[in-house]
């Protein structure tokens, strides 16, 4: 079984002074991964990268809540992270465990920082990991636009780390 894992999509960075690549198709991919993840009885995890206390992002800030357009039912795993990897300091292995979970469905944002990190970091903790092609996403840097930023990982990571597909290629 493999659980379906939503990282960062927060008010902060998705509604921010620098907005994200193709952001209304993500939200949409999001929202049919969350549907397909439900109707096959797979389960469902959203981190949320918090700060230290005093930051703009520190714990309960309006700027860490998950964006309204997700489709969310309550019956999601809703938790808080640190560092770009989802898995460090975190309960999230141990939940996938106990949920008999094989692998990972890995999408959200920002695609050179908490998605590349999580999926690197997948299979150490012993999961595979299938990152959504054209389910994650990140802003243009001063070095490269984001739909670069985005292909570069998508290519750089298949194979040595994860499985990339299209949202519409895979099935839990």
């Amino acid at each position: 079984m493999y659980a379906l894992l939503i990282l960062d999509m927060q008010v902060g960075l998705f509604h921010g002074p620098e907005k994200p690549w193709a952001g209304e198709a993500l939200l949409d991919t999001l929202n049919t991964l969350l549907n397909s993840a439900r109707n096959a009885g797979a389960p469902i995890f959203l981190a949320r990268h918090v700060g230290p206390p005093g930051s703009p992002i520190e714990p309960g800030s309006p700027l860490t809540q998950l964006v309204p357009q997700l489709l969310l039912q309550g019956d999601e795993v809703v938790f808080e992270k640190t560092r770009p990897n989802a898995f460090v300091n975190t309960a999230l292995a141990d939940h996938l465990r106990a949920c008999g979970v094989e692998g990972v469905v890995v999408s959200g944002m920002k695609t050179q920082y908490c998605v590349d990190s999580t999926c690197r970091a997948a299979r150490d903790m012993g999961f595979e990991a299938v990152l959504i092609a054209d389910g994650h996403t990140c802003s243009d840097t001063p070095a490269l636009k984001a739909d670069a930023i985005i292909a570069h990982h998508n290519t750089t990571l298949a194979g040595a780390f994860c499985r990339v597909l299209r949202a519409e290629d895979w099935h839990f």
